[in-house]
């Protein structure tokens, strides 16, 4: 249905067919998008194909078919599939028309974004508040060539040949206002100031501006239009009273001088601009440089210059006391603007509070009694049996938060246990490998220190780069200070069992006794790639394997994090007889024997020197 429109459509394009038929298919296509016969986003490639291939003349013809369906667009069904494509053909007809000779056609345009897009839109605010520096009013900056100089001196030339008498009214109202070069190019250059509002913070610039404004404004002062309402009537009764005047943009012509100070609405689009600087020079704005600051001078000749302005407002004709009213609400108005925009222009539209709240259901209050039983006995009833088994194994909580098996912070030779054995020169842990290297073992071990140890709080001089750093030194600290564990008593036969164990047997190590670091460390080393297959074989759940894979680099360290693990949880059952038992039933038995085989000749070359 979709290319079957378009085809529709482009041989009526092709034909040149009247405004009417496009309206049709237009219109046709938003009813089978209202049934679901064609996509949503149809109706605006339609409208963006028709306004592309028509003159200006016709396009204005069928923006007021778009103009008229506004609540169409902005409904849910069209809404968020066309507001890009409408925006995007909006930009290409103002690319098209002349700001100067479409002006109203422009401003349509304006308008029907406005009311299509709500205001807190981003893509039509100017979040940073930057100017329009493309705006450059063009004026004639030689003097050499200004009109007015020779105009001055032709009227010299003349007003001593004319009698007395001889000019007339109209004439004498113009001219009584002196005009030169000077005061035409000083006019218009407040028109850079009022386009980049910036450049009055700099000295050299303000003074300037300052000194154009107060001669221009003294010139306002000093002209008054009192004596022109007369002819305004005149004016007004001979024009239509719907026609509107647009300033598009100034006409800097030096012959229309005397004619623009002359108008009235030309003399309060000048005066409004002044107040609109001096609201952006003395407001907060968000996006406005910290370095941008007025002085108390600057400030006190703003406040002096706003009252001037507000009473040549009044004096202008006609009802000038009302527009000044009007022009003094509007800009107090604009200050809560200011105050949205640099709040980041929030939402206007607040979410209705959801009425499908569940009805609130009153209970009746229980009482102690409640929770005792009836048999007298002080029995809690929880409501559940197993609720009530386990909250009256205790009743008292505090008793029960108090006992030992809620102990659940370990102590500091359990938890560093690991950390020195690995520090000790003798089992030869190499430093990669060692616990203190693992992050959440770090983490932890700050945590326990904090709570069981004094070092913690101690202050020291001494400086460390790294967390396994400082805890190694705290290890050692730690290791000199706890007590040495117990030594295993021996019998008068073992020395005389172990002697005959190492003349029987030289060749294998016993497998009943714990396991070596030497083991452990040639075992880590060989397993290599296959250190998930020792994992699975010492019954590792899977956070360890998590936690072995987190806490090494390499599959060595893996394989050495995940023996250091089984030991922990075995205990006194990890001896090699076990672990040799593990490796064997997982398929590894080639790896156990030849680590014990290597085990076994480097004890026996020891023996033997």
């Amino acid at each position: 249905m979709d290319q079957a429109l378009r085809d529709v459509l482009k041989d009526l394009i092709v034909k040149k067919s009247p405004t009417d038929k496009f309206l049709a298919v237009i219109s046709l296509c938003i009813e089978n998008v209202t049934t679901g016969t064609c996509s949503a986003s149809t109706p605006f490639l339609l409208l963006g194909d028709i306004l592309d291939s028509l003159p200006l003349g016709q396009c204005d013809i069928i923006f007021k078919f778009v103009e008229k369906n506004v609540p169409t667009w902005k409904s849910n069904a069209f809404y968020s599939a066309g507001k890009n494509y409408l925006l995007r053909m909006c930009n290409d007809l103002l690319r098209r028309l002349s700001k100067s000779q479409n002006t109203v056609f422009c401003g349509r345009i304006q308008l029907f974004l406005a009311r299509l897009f709500p205001l807190s839109e981003k893509s039509g605010l100017n979040l940073q508040s930057q100017f329009n520096l493309e705006n450059v009013t063009v004026f004639n900056t030689r003097e050499q060539e200004s009109t007015l100089c020779n105009k001055m001196l032709e009227e010299k030339e003349d007003g001593m040949e004319r009698e007395e008498g001889e000019m007339g009214d109209d004439d004498g109202q113009l001219s009584s206002l002196p005009i030169d070069y000077n005061l035409y190019r000083k006019f218009w250059s407040l028109q850079d100031y009022f386009r980049n509002p910036a450049q009055c913070y700099e000295k050299v610039a303000w003074k300037t501006f300052q000194r154009f404004s107060d001669e221009v404004l003294q010139v306002f002062t000093s002209y008054k239009l009192d004596d022109l309402q007369a002819s305004k009537r005149k004016q007004g009764e001979s024009r239509p009273s719907t026609d509107h005047v647009y300033f598009a943009k100034f006409l800097t012509s030096e012959k229309l001088m005397d004619l623009q100070l002359s108008d009235c609405n030309f003399r309060r689009h000048v005066l409004l601009q002044h107040l609109i600087l001096f609201q952006y020079l003395k407001g907060s704005v968000k996006f406005k440089s910290s370095q941008l600051v007025l002085t108390n001078e600057q400030t006190l000749w703003i406040d002096d210059t706003t009252t001037k302005v507000y009473q040549l407002l009044r004096e202008t004709p006609q009802d000038g006391e009302k527009f000044a009213q009007a022009v003094e609400h509007i800009l107090a108005r604009e200050e809560n603007w200011i105050v949205w925009k640099n709040e980041g222009c929030p939402s206007f539209v607040r979410e209705r509070p959801s009425d499908s709240k569940s009805p609130r259901v009153f209970r009746r209050r229980q009482t102690p009694e409640d929770f005792f039983s009836r048999s007298g006995n002080k029995k809690y009833l929880m409501g559940s049996e197993e609720l009530t088994r386990l909250w009256n194994i205790c009743p008292d909580n505090m008793e029960a938060c108090k006992a030992e098996n809620r102990e659940f912070l370990p102590s500091l030779e359990e938890f560093f246990e690991e950390a020195i054995e690995q520090a000790e020169p003798d089992n030869m842990v190499e430093e990669e490998y060692r616990v203190l290297n693992n992050a959440n073992y770090g983490w932890r071990a700050l945590r326990l220190l904090s709570r069981r140890s004094p070092h913690f709080f101690q202050p020291t001089n001494q400086q460390f780069r790294s967390l396994p750093e400082y805890l190694g030194h705290l290890v050692t600290r730690l290791a000199r200070e706890l007590p040495p564990p117990p030594e295993e008593i021996k019998t008068e036969e073992e020395p005389e069992e172990d002697a005959l164990l190492k003349d029987n047997d030289n060749d294998s190590p016993p497998a009943s006794q714990p396991l070596s670091p030497s083991i452990s460390s040639l075992l880590s080393s060989r397993v290599g790639p296959t250190w998930h297959k020792l994992a699975n074989a010492l019954a590792l759940t899977p956070a360890e394997v998590s936690a072995a894979e987190v806490g090494a680099s390499t599959s060595a360290g893996r394989a050495s994090l995940a023996l250091n693990m089984w030991r922990r949880r075995e205990g006194t059952n990890s001896t090699a007889e076990a672990l040799g038992t593990a490796l064997i039933s997982a398929g590894l038995a080639h790896l156990w024997e030849s680590v014990m085989t290597e085990v076994t000749d480097a004890e026996g070359e020891g023996g033997g020197e």
